[in-house]
């Protein structure tokens, strides 16, 4: 669903009775809320045009065929699946060589566990990001250009950051792509694994001949992208149909929070405006949790205790931002994660740490003492074991913890509570049923349905 928003604040004021003379006390805590939204620049989110219906159902169709993994097992919808509220339910995924869905997936023999929580993908097409990844490894803009990991070798034509952050999957050897040797579910050699890990453009290349074998992907390509030769198709366009897919399912601004925002003085309950109160304030929540989106798209270590397999030659443990920049003051710092249907996409942090929204929020309360005091049994026993809470780890984590979340911050229950109301206040009703979403087939005639 996708919502028309055109109210700004200013109008939605009006609507409730503002915040000056003749406001009811009735409406004092609305007054109270819309100041600090007001002081928060908060709006009705901008989120662009809607993508043209035939991409939309090109994207559709790639986002859920397993053809675009080296091996044939394993979609993008995989681990961002409309039944698991576009994630994947896992503290850190499990990608080719698996089986199941979401809490039920196996890890297949030998393989490894994906070092990161998979984020939800909701809203991406806002206008707003410039950043994709929990350490940003993509950031830019169509108009500025944009920075990743395959530098000059990423094509030309990509439509957003959406699209650049969707050529990468596929490149990842334990996410999709598949460890040289590998033989596919047909029983074939699997040629994309067989390539360098640095030869972006002969990955994409091969994904492509794949796709455009299939009369019908040539079909919907040629329907989505008129202006381009067939012989000219690459895996960007392949983005740009996968991003489109995106935006149009998991754009959803009905929750009671955009309501609110829009003008609806009974969309929040008088928890959630309380809980809304303490976010912006108190609570200090909005310090990084902040806009439209939710988020700074900063990085910050807020002292996440260390779980999965670590990422890179610092395996078992992961540095996060770190590893972009190399600077020793980004160890251990993850990009904010936006907060729209967050009640909904737990696990929670850059590696699932947390089982619970509440034990979440209570970790930014506190996260040195919750970091020294975490129970790492809250996980499955294949993650517990991957738990680095040695004191040297720990020491390290703590030495870069932020300013911002230094200093304790006290909450009675009443008002972690009402916090909690209020971000479940940003879940959008859609968001618990997005099974429309899910293709009944693909053109490669690879199962959907795990």
């Amino acid at each position: 669903m996708r919502a028309s928003r055109t109210l700004t604040l200013g109008a939605a004021l009006v609507l409730v009775g503002g915040c000056g003379g003749g406001v009811s006390d009735s409406s004092t805590a609305d007054a109270s809320l819309h100041s600090v939204m007001r002081s928060a620049h908060i709006t009705p989110l901008e989120v662009g045009s809607k993508p043209a219906v035939a991409k939309v159902e090109l994207g559709r169709a790639l986002m859920f065929d397993k053809l675009l993994s080296g091996n044939r097992d394993i979609s993008c919808a995989t681990c961002h699946h409309p039944l698991l509220h576009m994630g994947d339910g896992l503290p850190v995924s499990i990608g080719t060589g698996g089986a199941g869905l979401g809490p039920a997936r196996v890890r297949g023999a030998g393989r490894n566990l994906i070092p990161r929580n998979a984020p939800e993908v909701f809203d991406r097409g806002a206008p707003l990001w410039t950043s994709m990844f929990w350490d940003s490894r993509v950031t830019g803009s169509p108009a500025a250009g944009f920075s990743t990991p395959a530098h000059a070798a990423l094509p030309a034509g990509l439509e957003s950051i959406l699209a650049a952050q969707a050529m990468f999957p596929v490149t990842s050897r334990d996410e999709m792509r598949g460890a040289r040797g590998d033989v596919d579910v047909l029983g074939q050699p699997n040629e994309v694994a067989a390539l360098a890990d640095n030869d972006f453009t002969g990955i994409w290349a091969a994904l492509m001949q794949r796709v455009l074998a299939i009369p019908e992907y040539v079909t919907l390509f040629n329907m989505s992208f008129p202006d381009v030769a067939s012989g000219q198709l690459g895996f960007q366009h392949a983005a740009n149909a996968i991003a489109a897919f995106e935006v149009d399912a998991c754009t959803l601004l009905d929750s009671a929070w955009d309501r609110y925002v829009a003008g609806d003085a009974n969309a929040l309950s008088e928890n959630a405006k309380q809980g809304a109160m303490l976010f912006f304030g108190k609570a200090g929540c909005s310090d990084c949790h902040s806009g439209n989106l939710f988020t700074d798209q900063q990085h910050h270590d807020i002292a996440i205790p260390q779980l999965g397999p670590g990422k890179g030659s610092e395996a078992p443990l992961d540095y996060g931002r770190g590893r972009e920049t190399g600077l020793a003051a980004d160890r251990y710092k993850f990009r904010t994660p936006p907060l729209r249907n967050v009640a909904v996409t737990g696990p929670w942090m850059h590696d699932g740490a947390y089982a619970t929204l509440e034990g979440a929020v209570r970790h930014h309360l506190d996260p040195a003492t919750s970091l020294r005091n975490y129970n790492v049994m809250q996980n499955a026993p294949a993650l517990v074991s991957t738990y680095q809470g040695d004191p040297i780890t720990l020491a390290a984590i703590l030495a870069n913890l932020d300013p911002l979340t230094a200093k304790p911050r006290s909450l009675a229950d009443a008002e972690v509570n009402d916090l909690l109301t209020f971000l479940e206040a940003l879940t959008a009703p859609d968001a618990m049923d997005m099974s429309k979403a899910i293709p009944d087939s693909v053109p490669s005639g690879l199962p959907v349905r795990d």
